[in-house]
């Protein structure tokens, strides 16, 4: 009985509540049928019948093949200004934080000892010179003695080697002379690169030494500026023969692992492949114009090693996973959604390489998934299709937009695209994975998609 009675308090609450939110009509004593309107009830009527679904266009398009890695920015030199010399700093010519070119005067030391020594030098070789003016001529007169034999050969010849100690002397004197000229233009400290200074480690007035560790300023060169990444042994072939090929491009991205920064080329790769992790450090070189690199800096960086020549491209967001594996719907003419499988190659947040399923000029649907079976008519309200790629060298891709593969280690090359395929919807190809969440009206990726490969 009591089940009973709940049975019937729930159906009621039930039929109050259709038909206050207009599911249910109920028929009112003395009033007039209506035929026709628009109300909720025919609006979820209509959409069940024909859900309304974004589309987009399956295209041909060129897509660079990439890596992507977080690398270190670091100085591409990096010098420690230290005095040569013991003595008193007079002053510093630059201030912290200074763009300085390679000559420019940072700082003077106290020169009156060293000049001392450089004049005493100076004055030693004079002496020695007129030792050795005055044995030239009495070597002249001897030699003049010794042909007449109005004076001994011998003493000619100790003349001789007399003449020859004072030329020694003298090059001994021009050599002293040299190295207080040197010791003295320690004094005077320049820059011995181009690039900024860094804050000063000592202020004028203090005496500094030759044997000071903390030396007086860091000039640290950033224009252009150089960043290191680890790149995984897998990937070292591939790389290796895009470096045969030519330069490659690598893009410094920003936090949200789109705006690009700055491009610049991969300098060097190492000679060997760390045991340990199973990566071999690569350098990238960045002009920096604008300087938003700076050292020390972590960065997102995209290296472009190959292009796939007209691959048939869909938006990430259009692909599915089932218990069958990937999968499309595709709208024809008709309006009819069609379950379609397709064999995924590589993909990123914003687009999948499909291997074999579609082709164009198909279009499938992006957004819209939650009321679609396998052919169920639909209502295309928008569309979205992907901007157009470009054709991009062999050698390098397109810098400006990619198809990425994640490279931040030997942990992500694993698995065929580890987290990043599972935030994808099943990037990593497995049965029964999530599906991709769509993206928002206007094509951009869902925040924090990341890139996988299958």
């Amino acid at each position: 009985m009591k089940k009973f009675l709940v049975f019937l308090m729930l159906l009621a609450a039930g039929l109050g509540v259709g038909q206050y939110m207009g599911w249910i009509h109920l028929p009112v004593p003395g009033a007039q049928p209506t035929t026709g309107g628009g109300g909720p009830r025919r609006q979820l009527q209509s959409a069940i019948d024909e859900p309304p679904v974004i589309t987009a266009a399956v295209q041909r398009l060129d897509v660079p093949v990439t890596l992507d890695a977080v690398g270190t920015v670091q100085a591409l030199n990096s010098v420690l200004v230290r005095s040569q010399v013991d003595g008193r700093l007079l002053e510093l010519k630059f201030k912290d934080g200074q763009d300085v070119k390679k000559g420019d005067i940072l700082a003077r030391i106290d020169p009156v000892t060293y000049q001392a020594q450089y004049d005493q030098a100076v004055a030693k070789k004079a002496q020695d010179m007129a030792q050795l003016a005055n044995a030239r001529l009495d070597l002249d007169r001897y030699d003049k003695l010794a042909v007449s034999n109005y004076g001994s050969k011998q003493q000619a010849d100790t003349q001789r080697a007399l003449v020859a100690q004072y030329e020694a002397q003298t090059r001994l004197d021009q050599a002293s002379i040299d190295n207080f000229k040197a010791i003295l233009e320690y004094t005077t400290i320049v820059a011995p690169i181009s690039g900024r200074t860094g804050l000063r480690a000592v202020d004028a007035g203090n005496i500094i030494h030759a044997s000071d560790t903390t030396g007086i300023v860091t000039i640290k060169q950033v224009q252009p500026i150089s960043a290191f990444f680890n790149l995984p042994q897998q990937q070292l072939r591939a790389v290796n023969a895009g470096l045969a090929r030519g330069s490659m491009r690598v893009q410094a991205l920003a936090d949200d692992n789109a705006t690009v920064t700055d491009t610049g080329v991969v300098d060097v790769i190492d000679n060997q492949v760390d045991s340990n992790t199973g990566t071999v450090i690569v350098r990238v070189t960045f002009p920096n114009a604008d300087k938003v690199l700076w050292p020390g800096q972590f960065t997102n960086m995209r290296l472009f090693i190959d292009t796939i020549p007209q691959a048939i491209v869909v938006p990430t967001a259009a692909v599915q996973r089932g218990p069958k594996g990937a999968f499309v719907y595709v709208v024809g003419a008709d309006r009819k959604a069609v379950m379609t499988p397709v064999v995924v190659g590589r993909q990123d947040e914003q687009r999948a390489v499909i291997v074999s399923g579609v082709a164009p000029p198909a279009r499938v649907v992006t957004t819209g998934f939650a009321l679609i079976t396998d052919g169920a008519v639909v209502k295309p309200t928008a569309q979205e299709d992907l901007p157009a790629l470009g054709a991009a060298p062999a050698n390098s891709g397109n810098p400006d937009n990619a198809a990425a593969q994640p490279a931040n280690g030997a942990r992500r090359q694993g698995g065929g695209g580890g987290q990043g395929g599972r935030r994808q919807g099943g990037g990593s190809g497995q049965p029964g994975a999530n599906p991709a969440p769509a993206p928002a009206p206007g094509g951009s990726p869902p925040a924090g998609a990341a890139a996988t490969t299958q």
